[in-house]
This record gives C-alpha cells, sequence and structure tokens, in this order.
C-alpha cells in the first residue's frame, strides 16, 4: 500500500512539474511577441528625433554600446573625417532649416529672383553641400548680383560668387576677383541689397 502511495506522489510531482515548465515557456512566449509589437503605437514610423542625429541614441541603446564603439572606431580609422563629416552635415541642416523659415517669411523673394520657392531651395541645398557655411542670405545675393552684373560681366555668375564665398572671400571681395573695381563691387551690392529688401516686404 506504501509503495502505490509513492508510486501515485511521484507520479503528481512529475505531472505538477511538467504542468509549471510549460507554464512558464508559454508566458515568456507571449512577452516575447508583445515585445515585438509595442512598436506598432508609432504607426511603423520613423524613430524619433530629427537632423542627421535621427536613431544614433537608440542605436546605441539598442546594440548595447556597440554603436558606440562604432562611431569610436570609425572617428579613429578616418582620422577623424567621419566626425568632420557629420559637424559639416549638421551645419548644412541648420541653414537649410533657416531658409525654409526665410522662405516661409518672405514669399516674395523667389519671384523678385525670376524662380519659384522650390527651386530656389534646391538650388541652395545643392550649394550647401560644397559650403555647408554658406548662408541662404548670400545665397540668394549671389543669385541677385549675378543677373543684374551677368549680361555686362559674363563672368560673374552665381557659381563663381559662390566659389569666392567658399574660398573665404566676401561678396565684396569676390566680385573685385572677378573684375570690378572697389566702388563698382560697393554699388553693385548696395543695389541688389536695396532690392532684395523691398522683395522682403511683400
Amino acid at each position: 500500500m506504501s509503495k502505490l502511495i509513492r508510486k501515485s506522489a511521484q507520479i503528481l510531482g512529475l505531472w505538477l512539474l511538467v504542468l509549471f515548465v510549460a507554464t512558464g515557456a508559454f508566458a515568456q512566449g507571449k512577452g516575447h511577441g508583445a515585445g515585438r509589437g509595442g512598436g506598432s503605437g508609432n504607426g511603423g514610423g520613423p524613430p524619433s528625433g530629427v537632423g542627421v542625429d535621427r536613431g544614433l541614441g537608440n542605436a546605441s541603446s539598442r546594440s548595447g554600446g556597440r554603436s558606440d564603439d562604432g562611431l569610436g572606431n570609425a572617428s579613429t580609422n578616418s582620422h577623424g573625417r567621419s566626425d568632420s563629416g557629420l559637424d559639416r552635415a549638421r551645419r548644412a541642416s541648420a541653414n537649410l532649416d533657416k531658409a525654409d523659415d526665410d522662405l516661409r517669411d518672405h514669399p516674395g523673394v523667389p519671384p523678385a529672383l525670376h524662380t519659384t520657392a522650390n527651386d530656389l531651395r534646391a538650388g541652395y541645398q545643392a550649394a550647401l553641400a560644397t559650403n555647408p557655411d554658406l548662408t541662404f542670405g548670400n545665397y540668394v545675393a549671389a543669385t541677385r548680383l549675378s543677373q543684374n552684373l551677368g549680361a555686362r560681366f559674363p563672368n560673374i555668375t552665381r557659381d563663381a560668387i559662390l566659389n569666392g564665398l567658399a574660398s573665404g572671400r566676401s561678396i565684396g571681395g569676390t566680385l573685385q576677383d572677378l573684375g570690378l573695381s572697389e566702388s563698382e563691387a560697393k554699388d553693385a551690392r548696395k543695389q541688389a541689397d536695396r532690392e532684395l529688401k523691398d522683395a522682403r516686404k511683400h
């Protein structure tokens, strides 16, 4: 009789163990499924953050810091060039944001330059790839100056003025490099500034 009781107790214990293990596995699988579905709250959209830094913080936390190591290695292996590239991209992005604000606040500027806001923005964005420190005001001024002076001085183009600015020269200095006298450059700049000021009023 005692053998039968012990046998029954062993069988009951074994079933309880199996039931416990199965219940734990089910709960763990359900937890993983919930973790994967948790992202649906964002509707599958991009991670939070803006500009060129978007996702870097999330990448670091999700990879346990390995992405930070990767960025550090990239910086070391490229002798700092990757850091420089990120910095250039940040400056260009900040300047483009300011241009968007300017275009929104002064819709009369593109028509005064015989173009559209989209085309003016696209041209400025392309110029930022070469010179991320180029201000939108200088890009607009270079555009107007080339329109005012191009007929008499074919070598004074917007690209030529932008190249001078990228090399560190001022607009006035660049105009002199392109063949204008100091007084001609000053007068040309005053005229362009006056016309653009009037355009910003509309």
